[in-house]
């Protein structure tokens, strides 16, 4: 069995979803790129890869399905003009990274780039203080 209609095009649907998702690559959702393209070119898709697909984007069969930009564009724009943190919640936007790791990773780099700056002005110094010393 697979799921298809005119105007249901299910790989255009999971390659938007996939964007959205901020899902740029295909071992994310655990298949080739090859893979991934074939499916999302495909206007139909076998209801058991559909749901294999659709477990890896975090959402349900029926979501990919019945996706609609233009309804989860007005669901946003509405969202932030009316301020219904609800909608918001319900569209159930999630980060795809850990925040705290993305705090630590900054912390760490600005950590090697003092230390970096800390040891091109010690080199300044040495270099200051042998000019001084040559004098």
């Amino acid at each position: 069995m697979s799921t298809t209609s005119a105007t249901n095009h299910i790989g255009r649907k999971i390659c938007r979803i996939r964007e959205l998702r901020g899902m740029k690559q295909a071992f994310e959702l655990g298949v080739s790129q090859q893979a991934v393209s074939n499916m999302e070119r495909s206007p139909e898709i076998e209801v058991s890869l559909l749901a294999q697909v659709a477990e890896a984007l975090g959402v349900t069969p029926e979501a990919i399905e019945n996706f609609d930009e233009e309804a989860v564009f007005n669901i946003i724009n509405n969202t932030f003009t009316s301020h219904d943190t609800s909608t918001l919640n319900a569209i159930n936007i999630h980060p795809n990274f850990n925040p705290l790791d993305k705090l630590i990773q900054a912390y760490e780099e600005n950590k090697r780039l003092y230390e970096r700056l800390l040891e091109a002005e010690k080199a300044k110094v040495e270099y200051l203080e042998r000019l001084l010393k040559n004098r």
